[in-house]
């Protein structure tokens, strides 16, 4: 089943309007994630909304915005105030401009959004407005009001869908002149060029994202699982970095040793491991539950609560 909208409202192309609903088109609910602990009790840690003054805890109700001025002054700000700021994006993505998405510095880029339309009706305005958009293969940039905040938003035909990335202003993306500037200007030679696309080519492939896994998540699994089998945890020896003392010697060790890389590996008879999707479902059962295939023949219980970790 499809997680719950992010936002509903229209999209609109000068006189072309369609009621759409924008869906994040990224997740982290599989990762391993952690609670804080009283090391001394094993309970929870709860965080509660104090007055920062007197110390007592406030009430949900009670509390507003406020904008801070100076060290002691802040302009309080209600909820209905910021309502009232009026936006046409909070309901519509009107259509702006449209841009060769080559011109989109990478810098700009937040985060990715699926948008379909909403309900039966409007699916030939959506239509139009994507291919459209597919057929003078641009991108089209509009405005999306998301958690009380206006953003710009480029959208690209994906399939039969449209996605929609979240863009920075220019404000929050920093001059990468205060990093490069110290760098030193270094005159490559024509052989070690030669050698580093040598070792480019060897290493050439295609982006496969199934090929790819989170080693850290991965390693996580297995320290709750060795924690969780009572086995004693051994610390790893860290990576070490070496100090590069001849250039060319290393760029010709590192030919040798990809091409090494590249032969085909023996066969054994370890399992790949499994993907990445659905990496909780690597963790060891907790005790005393059944497996799956004994439990699959009987009648389902009623669907029990999550527990945390």
């Amino acid at each position: 089943m499809a997680p719950r909208a992010n936002w509903k409202g229209f999209l609109r192309l000068s006189l072309v309007t369609c009621p759409v609903a924008l869906y994040p088109a990224t997740s982290e609910s599989e990762k391993v994630s952690f609670n804080q602990l009283n090391r001394k009790t094993g309970h929870r840690i709860k965080y509660a909304k104090v007055d920062a003054d007197t110390g007592e805890e406030v009430d949900n109700e009670d509390i507003v915005k406020g904008y801070k001025v100076d060290t002691d002054t802040f302009i309080e700000v209600t909820k209905e105030e910021l309502e009232n700021v009026a936006l046409e994006s909070t309901r519509t993505i009107e259509i702006d401009e449209f841009v060769d998405r080559s011109e989109i510095d990478p810098r700009y880029l937040i985060r990715p959004y699926y948008l379909r339309p909403d309900g039966k009706v409007g699916h030939d305005a959506f239509a139009v407005i994507r291919e459209t958009i597919r057929e003078m293969n641009k991108v089209a940039i509009g405005r999306v009001v998301l958690t009380n905040r206006e953003h710009i938003i480029a959208l690209e035909p994906l399939d039969k869908g449209l996605m929609g990335t979240l863009l920075r202003y220019p404000y929050e993306v920093r001059s990468a002149d205060e990093y490069f500037d110290d760098i030193q200007d270094v005159k490559v030679t024509k052989d070690m060029l030669d050698l580093a696309k040598h070792i480019v080519n060897q290493k050439a492939g295609h982006f496969e994202p199934d090929k790819f896994e989170d080693q850290y998540e991965s390693a996580l699994i297995d320290l709750i699982n060795q924690k969780r089998a009572g086995k004693p945890i051994i610390a790893k020896a860290r990576p070490r970095g070496e100090n590069v003392v001849d250039l060319m010697d290393a760029l010709r060790k590192s030919i040798g040793r990809e091409g090494a890389a590249t032969e085909a590996p023996k066969k054994s008879g370890k399992k790949p491991r499994k993907a990445a999707a659905g990496q909780k479902e690597m963790l060891m059962p907790i005790a005393g539950k059944k497996p799956a295939k004994e439990t699959a023949s009987k009648k389902p219980a009623a669907k029990p609560q999550r527990k945390s970790a």
